[in-house]
């Protein structure tokens, strides 16, 4: 199981990115799959997760949205109306196997 995030980088307050999550190694259109954001000294916090239904963390405030291309095995984090909050190191993961993977993460940084 491999997941590899990308599309991370510098972003004014009010600006937008999209993140892509690429799986491998087993079919993401059976499994659910999770967004997660990680600030330096703080513990990992919940994003989103992608399952039957998509659900968001509360931060969210619908300013973010899952997209998942299974057949590409691909999921995208669509990120509008980002704050110097939203900095953070974003990874993707899923549960295989009763075990979590979690890819390297993308670093997004909000700033003027």
């Amino acid at each position: 199981v491999q997941l590899v995030e990308s599309g991370g980088g510098l972003v004014q307050p009010g600006g937008s990115l999209r993140l892509s999550c690429a799986a491998s190694g087993f079919k993401t259109v059976e499994y659910i799959l999770r967004w997660a954001r990680q600030v330096p000294g703080k513990a990992l916090e919940w994003v989103a997760t992608s399952d039957s239904a998509n659900t968001y963390a509360a931060f969210v405030k619908g300013r973010f949205i899952i997209f998942r291309d299974d057949h590409n095995n691909m999921m995208y984090l669509y990120m509008n109306n980002l704050t110097p909050e939203d900095t953070a190191v974003y990874y993707c993961g899923t549960t295989y196997n009763h075990e979590d993977f979690w890819g390297q993460g993308t670093r997004v940084t909000v700033s003027s």
